[in-house]
């Protein structure tokens, strides 16, 4: 089969791979969309240290399942699928407890620092645990589906935040994660929604997926700003969707006393923190990592159309072309979004 290898920092090649084995529990699915994701972009030149060559990167991705294992029972050839990028053991603590996003075994498709290594979905075939998928919707396109990933970590973002009806939130950072928490909140009944970011072009997108109000970053009165639009209190909630030292701190300097701030964002493995006003002003801080459970009730919303992701969707490209829009993407080109390939 064809496969997009991470052959070495910052060097895609498409290369002949062998079909990958399954095992009685897996499915053998042939990929029909792989979105690039921003930490596949981070990875790409190891910032990260997430993604360690020679490795296939891709973890959101949806196709037809080509073969299952003999103790498989929920699907069959020819079933349209998607599935969870963290592959959970269904054992360990964590996961009898529910909590599969933390599960003490996992490994993340596409993802290989020591013993996370598993190759992901830029490839033609891809193998995975018959628990981790999910069966897509009448309708739903791939390429759509592809998209469900995302909009799961934003759900499960939404839901780590304890939100009282009609709750004033703020949204520090508005690529396609924190567009989707927007989307999220509206969903869950949030009332002023505000957006943070430095392009103009991300606010005007938060505009039309429900922010009431965008301000632009690194401004030295945003704080004010805020305040001026809670009655001078700050806003209930905050959700960080960048993952670095300035969006955390303007994300906790965004709430008011006894506020929450939650933190999905991952690019920086460490931030400078405030902790006299976290302290004295009782601010709850929550970590959301991936999602766990949100699947089903995401791919149900993408078909009722009650989210929208085409608008983010810049490019549908097929496999061979994913080293041009890998470094495209990496040069942070204006007005790339997200780019799915088609192996």
């Amino acid at each position: 089969m064809k496969a997009l290898m991470l052959q070495e920092y910052r060097k895609l090649q498409l290369v002949d791979m062998p079909e990958p084995a399954i095992g009685p529990e897996d499915l053998l699915v042939r990929v029909r969309a792989c979105g690039i994701c921003g930490s596949d972009v981070h990875g790409f030149d190891g910032s990260t240290g997430r993604r360690i060559p020679p490795i296939v990167m891709g973890h959101e991705a949806a196709g037809v399942v080509v073969k299952a294992g003999s103790e498989v029972r929920r699907f069959r050839e020819g079933d349209r699928v998607t599935f969870d990028s963290t592959v959970w053991c269904g054992s360990c603590r964590f996961c009898r407890r529910g909590q599969i996003n933390l599960c003490d075994n996992r490994q993340v498709l596409g993802v290989s620092p020591g013993e996370y290594r598993r190759h992901g979905a830029f490839a033609e075939l891809v193998s995975v645990p018959e628990r981790i998928a999910y069966r897509l919707p009448d309708g739903l396109a791939f390429e759509h589906a592809a998209m469900v990933e995302a909009v799961s970590i934003a759900f499960h973002a939404v839901n780590r935040t304890p939100l009282q009806l009609d709750a004033s939130v703020v949204v520090v950072g508005a690529g396609m994660i924190g567009q989707l928490v927007i989307q999220a909140l509206r969903i869950k009944g949030c009332g002023l929604l505000i957006a943070v970011d430095v392009d103009e072009t991300k606010l005007e997108l938060a505009r039309k997926c429900g922010a009431d109000h965008a301000l632009r970053a690194g401004s030295s009165d945003l704080p004010d700003q805020i305040r001026s639009l809670t009655e001078g209190r700050g806003a209930d909630a905050a959700v960080e969707a960048v993952g670095a030292a300035e969006p955390v701190q303007t994300a906790i300097n965004s709430v008011c006393k006894g506020g929450s701030v939650t933190l999905v964002g991952n690019v920086s493995p460490r931030v400078e923190l405030p902790l006299q006003a976290v302290v004295t002003r009782e601010i709850t801080l929550y970590g959301s990592c991936a999602s766990n459970g949100e699947y089903q009730a995401c791919l149900d919303m993408l078909a009722r159309g009650r989210i929208d992701v085409q608008g983010f969707i810049s490019a549908v490209a097929p496999l061979e072309e994913g080293p041009t829009w890998f470094d495209r993407l990496y040069r942070r080109e204006p007005g790339l979004m997200k780019v799915i390939l088609r192996p």
